[in-house]
């Protein structure tokens, strides 16, 4: 079987490159990164190893690089062929790909091709693949969207896999944590016999996309600004300060009774997955520093984001939140010179009150919580 996967890079690679290998499928890699896109010419074969003990290492091979920028028509030739179409190239790059993705199933349906094709967006945002849909829409005539409609779906995704900073000779060799979930919407699949082991087919996402938002993001943002509070430069560093892992705990109990709360999981299963998140932040295989985790805390402190959603659905249910508002106090006080957002939020902090600023970086209308929040808040 063939994939066409759009995003060369580490989590390309590492990730969903390794799933489909295992899967018999033989790839195309997408991509304008030439170093990448030779190599994977070269060689069609790549190292992934795990960051943990074992060091074990993961031979994948049947790939090779199609550069999008300089040869668009091979790349439209392969989704015209392909028996999956994936993306991991960032929530911001999807729209300059649709295009592609739209000319390689009109060629489809020029070519009479009926087989059903699922296009899988594997990026950390919610909603992708639907996103995806939207913009290659727009480069579909009236004809072209009824042959859609039957044969092409846009099934949305959750992703989840560690894929630390790295840098090494070999432009192919990538090192990942051992640990990665792939769920689908299986509601939103149009090609109902292909089901790839090490991924989760299920009817409805969002539970998992929110189990992913609330404990993974949540916890590694927590991690990062109680580390920052604290003075450490590193996420190991950090997590090996018992204040600091006692305030992730916290904080996982918290948005952990909101989703068993929410969406019925199961609590001691919940609990054994609190417990591998945490080991995973603890992996000193995997060293991320501070200031990538905790970059852009406006946007990490939105009304929709991994804070100050669970507080808000939180209040409401009448359950405790406590921690989760002490970090959305560290996150206001994070100061990096370094960061855009952080400049920007530390200059609203000097000219207004902290609850004028609350209000206007977390969209919140709820004029108690905003004042809890400030009471909270120390400089």
């Amino acid at each position: 079987m063939q994939a066409t996967h759009f995003g060369a890079g580490n989590i390309g690679r590492g990730f969903i490159g390794e799933i489909l290998a295992k899967n018999g499928f033989s790839i195309d890699f997408v991509d304008i990164n030439e170093t990448i896109i030779n190599a994977l010419n070269e060689r069609n074969e790549y190292t992934i190893q795990l960051a943990d003990e074992s060091q074990k290492e993961i031979h994948v091979e049947n790939v090779d690089g199609l550069n999008n920028q300089t040869n668009p028509e091979a790349v439209i030739d392969s989704v015209s062929k392909a028996d999956i179409v994936t993306t991991a190239i960032g929530p911001n790059i999807l729209p300059f790909i649709a295009e592609l993705i739209a000319k390689g199933i009109q060629k489809r349906r020029s070519e009479g091709n009926t087989a059903p094709l699922d296009v899988v967006a594997c990026e950390n945002m919610i909603g992708g693949s639907q996103f995806l849909f939207e913009k290659v829409q727009a480069f579909l005539s009236d004809e072209d969207k009824a042959y859609v409609e039957q044969y092409i779906g846009f099934p949305n995704a959750a992703v989840d896999r560690i894929v630390p900073i790295q840098h090494h000779e070999d432009p192919l060799f990538v090192s990942v944590e051992p640990f990665s979930e792939w769920v689908i919407d299986a509601t939103q699949s149009k090609n109902k016999e292909l089901r790839l082991n090490d991924v989760e087919y299920v009817e409805d996402l969002e539970p998992y996309i929110e189990r992913k938002l609330f404990s993974v993001n949540t916890g590694h943002a927590t991690v990062a600004y109680t580390g920052a509070y604290e003075g450490y430069k590193t996420i190991d560093e950090a997590i090996a300060d018992k204040r600091v892992l006692e305030k992730l705990r916290a904080v996982l109990g918290e948005t952990g009774s909101l989703l068993i709360n929410k969406w019925n999981f199961d609590q001691e299963k919940h609990l054994a997955y609190i417990d591998k998140i945490v080991s995973r932040f603890e992996n000193k295989y995997i060293s991320d520093s501070i200031s990538r985790v905790a970059r852009t805390p406006i946007r990490k402190l939105g009304f929709d984001e991994r804070f100050i959603r669970p507080i808000r659905e939180l209040k409401e249910r009448g359950l405790d939140y406590t921690n989760l508002v002490d970090v959305v106090t560290m996150v206001l006080n994070y100061d990096d010179p370094n960061d855009e957002q952080s400049v920007e939020l530390q200059g609203f902090l000097k000219e207004k009150s902290v609850a004028e600023v609350i209000q206007q970086v977390t969209d919140l209308k709820d004029d108690a919580l905003i004042a809890e929040i400030s009471a909270r808040y120390q400089k």
